[in-house]
């Protein structure tokens, strides 16, 4: 099966939180696009809807949202994901990814578009430690 690492944003709070998402989960996004909203439940989070926003392969190569395809293209690009141009009218052929999630991508970068009723940092709260039996 697929494992990803997941980049969850949370713009109430400015925080980003990593989730290593595997199995059903993992198969939850496969065939999504950038830009496609995805259930937070799958992933533990009850109530909340993700926005996926990014994605990149495990050579860090970034996909593109405007690429319609599912794999690994060179194109000739002026800006935007991929490629930031020094001079004005800078064009450049770059290799970049398609914008549908396959088996092959390692990191999805989601941000959350609605919020359920736990926050997010009670999530990813540490759990208490057991009080030491003392003097």
């Amino acid at each position: 099966m697929v494992d990803f690492k997941i980049v969850l944003s949370d713009p109430a709070t400015g925080k980003a939180y990593n989730i290593d998402a595997t199995g059903g989960a993992a198969g939850s996004l496969m065939g999504k696009r950038i830009g496609d909203e995805i259930d937070g439940t799958p992933f533990g989070f009850e109530g909340y809807k993700l926005k996926v926003t990014g994605a990149s392969d495990r050579n860090g190569t970034p996909a593109r949202k405007s690429l319609p395809i599912a794999g690994r293209r060179r194109v000739l690009v002026s800006g935007g994901v991929g490629f930031h141009p020094v001079l004005d009218g800078e064009r450049r052929r770059k290799m970049v990814r398609g914008s549908e999630i396959t088996a092959d991508f390692v990191q999805i970068n989601t941000v959350v578009s609605k919020e359920g009723s736990k926050t997010l940092a009670s999530y990813f709260a540490p759990a208490e430690a057991p009080a030491e039996g003392g003097n």
